[in-house]
């Protein structure tokens, strides 16, 4: 149930390890991060102090809505703080256009950039002692031209770009000489003595390159996403050039679009005007139609007119009526005379406004009253009687014809009211007729007049537009520029530097750590073969190679110790009286087995052990080299080689004569090396010697191309395989961990030599190592070629 945390642990320490390994082996080169730090830093300084300061201008504005036509929904979206119409994307693309910004150019003259040239830098200027003033006749130039100005005493001297010289006095009023496409003029109020022997630099850049180096360079952002304000910023060296460009640019950028809304009003001016000439023409033909309408028809007001019309058709109708009334009734009044027998009274006071026939119908009752009384009274042949019946016989025949001559009459009147009638009802009739024709002309006219006097209104706002037209934006802040500057910044140009001088180093110890394919340190073997243990670490000396006496104190020696201490760990106990065996191995040449197994030995003897130190290498020895003896010195090869040799003849006295110290060199180098090592006689040698020596150390050949040293490793107690720090290829350790694993070397432990203190050291890379041996050859010929180019290297 422990187990997951215990790994988890082990793991946590495991890593925590692996990073202090990484720390310290990063850390044993820190006079290469303290060198490049420092040389960075100073680099950092230089830099700082060379490149010229560039500081930011910023200006603000505030872009101002122009709709004007807001409806309710518009306005409770305004009110609940709904955004605004203004798209300010469309007004960046105007601000930054090469259309608004070369007019920009054009004023401030931004195609010619001055600097001032110093001991130190070269730093740009916006107000020079100095003018530049392009020639007008000149062509266009179409690339950057560089020209360096010294003012003299008396005179400007101009240099090219190819070294050409020209000189231009102060006080010429051209400032010009042929070859240059501009004139200099010396600016009123500069004390020339000040700027005597002042060098300057100026550069005169094609128009089309100076705008669009002015839209690149101008940054245009809003400040907020629900504002209308819009930031203007600018980097640049000169704070005053900077300055005067965001202006220029916020004025010019104003100006325009002010002039695109007089330039709206301007145009509507122009049309109402020309609408006006049209309209009057229209207006008067219109009018004059009316007249002529008017006159044509006898019409004056229409209504008026109605109205006459009207009454003259009541009257008239009145009129008729009347007569034909009278008519009437002077028809009852004929037709009651024709229905009488008898003398009767007629009916008086009809209705008849004939004054004549109603004075002989009241003559005519009266006479007929009067008979009537003389009749009863005097009978009817009265002659009084008879008078009175004549007179009414004429009264009634004067009444008939009365009667028909007053008929006839209303006759007559009838015709012409009926007559005046007809044409009062035809004149009424047609009375809508011209109204609908009057009414369409003056519909006409009222159309027109409305128009015209809509464009009157029309015409008066344009003027007033015209005249006072609102800016389209709010200045918020002119251009303003912060104290410090953006480029370049001390700290962090000194941090950059400090960190690139740690960087650098440890890049390059990343990149040879990564590349490096050689063992450094004790862990690379750890990790590749934990099961086999290290007895020691040698630490790489320079000029000691080997114990000096009993009581070295050396490094060197203090490691030989305590590799001879943690060998008698290693070895079996045995009976007593009986010699460890020890072989000291490698992999390959070079990695200092026979210097271990010398050391080894001299370890052993230093404590007044008896040691043997045999020389088992037979076909490349290199154990004479440290005793000063011939390589073929009679040795184990010449024992093997005649068994019936006492192998005591074989044995010489130790290093430097120390007592307990013996030595068996290889020998004459055989031409069967494995024959003689897989005999019977190395075993005799061995069990010989075990009796005679508390140790031996037994210096045996690398074991990668060669049979050698597996042939006799089942005569060892212990087997140290030697490593070699920077040296010995980390695939290497495969081998060694498969012959540990097969058994094939006994009681195996590595022993890592030339160990730098606090370094690692890499060789060149690569996996082709060669044992070289051969037989009739010197020893430089036994070797491969690119064998030879490794022993030169090492």
């Amino acid at each position: 149930m422990n187990e997951a945390p215990y790994n988890s642990q082990q793991f946590e320490e495991e890593e925590s390890l692996n990073l202090k390994e990484i720390l310290f082996k990063y850390l044993a080169y820190w006079p290469w991060f303290l060198a490049t730090s420092v040389l960075a830093i100073w680099l950092g300084v230089v830099y700082i102090k060379y490149v010229p300061e560039t500081y930011q201008s910023v200006a603000k504005i505030k872009i101002i809505d122009e709709s004007k036509e807001m409806n309710i929904a518009t306005d409770a979206l305004s009110l609940l703080g709904g955004k605004s119409q203004v798209n300010l994307d469309n007004e960046v693309e105007v601000i930054k256009s090469y259309r608004l910004l070369s007019q920009v150019v054009d004023e401030l003259q931004l195609n010619v950039a001055y600097y001032a040239v110093g001991t130190l830098k070269t730093t740009e200027i916006w107000n020079p002692p100095f003018r530049v003033q392009k020639n007008i006749g000149g062509a266009e130039i179409n690339k950057p031209l560089e020209y360096n100005i010294t003012l003299g005493a008396t005179a400007f001297t101009v240099t090219d770009e190819d070294k050409n010289t020209y000189t231009l006095p102060y006080g010429d009023p051209k400032g010009t000489v042929a070859n240059l496409p501009f004139s200099l003029h010396l600016n009123e109020h500069t004390p020339q003595a000040i700027n005597q022997n002042h060098s300057y630099k100026i550069v005169l850049l094609p128009k089309k390159a100076a705008v669009m180096k002015l839209v690149n360079s101008l940054q245009v952002q809003s400040t907020n996403k629900n504002s209308d304000i819009l930031s203007l910023s600018l980097i640049g060296q000169s704070i005053a050039k900077s300055e005067a460009i965001l202006n220029t640019t916020i004025e010019k950028f104003n100006r325009d679009g002010i002039l695109d809304r007089q330039m709206v009003s301007q145009n509507t001016l122009n049309f109402i005007d020309d609408r006006f000439i049209y309209l009057s023409e229209e207006l008067d033909s219109i009018e004059g139609n009316k007249k002529e309408f008017k006159q044509r028809n006898n019409l004056s007001f229409i209504e008026a007119d109605a109205g006459v019309n009207l009454q003259k058709k009541a009257v008239s109708e009145e009129e008729v009526f009347k007569l034909e009334t009278q008519i009437a009734l002077s028809k009852l009044l004929k037709e009651t005379m024709s229905s009488q027998t008898d003398y009767q009274l007629l009916p008086a006071d009809i209705g008849l406004e004939n004054n004549s026939i109603n004075g002989l119908v009241k003559d005519y009752n009266q006479m007929v009253l009067e008979r009537e009384k003389l009749k009863a009274s005097a009978g009817a042949n009265n002659p009084t009687v008879m008078v009175l019946t004549g007179q009414l016989d004429r009264t009634k025949e004067n009444i008939s014809q009365t009667i028909n001559g007053y008929q006839q009459q209303l006759g007559v009147s009838l015709k012409q009211l009926q007559q005046q009638q007809r044409l009062a009802g035809s004149q009424f009739s047609k009375l809508p007729e011209k109204e609908q024709l009057l009414r369409a002309i003056e519909r006409q006219q009222s159309i027109k007049e409305n128009l015209f006097l809509i464009l009157l209104q029309k015409r008066e706002e344009a003027a007033i537009s015209l005249a006072v037209t609102s800016p389209s934006l709010k200045v918020v802040d002119y251009a303003l520029t912060s104290n410090a500057p953006v480029a370049p910044k001390k700290q962090i140009i000194l941090a950059g530097s400090l960190l690139l001088g740690l960087m650098l180093p440890f890049g390059i110890l990343y990149i040879i750590f990564l590349l490096d394919t050689k063992i450094q340190d004790r862990v690379t073997i750890e990790r590749a073969n934990p099961e086999i243990p290290i007895l020691a670490e040698i630490p790489f000396i320079e000029d000691n190679k080997s114990f000096m006496d009993a009581d070295d104190r050396s490094v060197l020696a203090e490691s030989f110790r305590i590799l001879s201490t943690n060998v008698n760990y290693l070895l079996p106990k045995k009976e007593k009286g009986e010699g460890q065996v020890i072989y000291v191995s490698s992999t390959i040449k070079g990695e200092g087995k026979t210097l271990v197994a010398l050391n080894l030995s001299l370890a052993y003897s230093s404590i007044k052990k008896k040691v043997l130190l045999v020389g088992s290498d037979l076909r490349n020895p290199q154990l004479h080299n440290y005793f000063d003896i011939d390589k073929n010195v009679q040795g184990l090869a010449d024992y093997l080689h005649n068994p019936e040799l006492n192998w005591k003849d074989c044995i010489h006295e130790g290093y430097n004569k120390i007592p307990y110290h013996k030595v068996c060199f290889s020998g004459s180098i055989p031409p069967n090396a494995p024959q003689l090592l897989s005999g019977d006689g190395f075993e005799k040698f061995i069990t010989a010697a075990k009796k005679e020596f508390d140790y031996i150390i037994v210096d045996t050949a690398p074991t990668i191309l060669v049979t050698d040293t597996l042939l006799i490793s089942q005569h060892a107690d212990a087997t140290l395989f030697v490593t070699r720090a920077g040296y010995t290829d980390k695939r290497l350790l495969e081998f060694s961990k498969d012959l540990n694993k097969n058994k094939k070397l006994i009681n195996m432990a590595y022993v890592l030599n030339d160990v730098r203190l606090g370094k690692g050291k890499g060789y060149g890379y690569g996996y082709n190592y060669g044992y070289g041996y051969g037989y009739g050859y010197s020893e430089e010929q036994q070797l491969a070629p690119w064998y030879k180019r490794i022993l030169k290297r090492s």
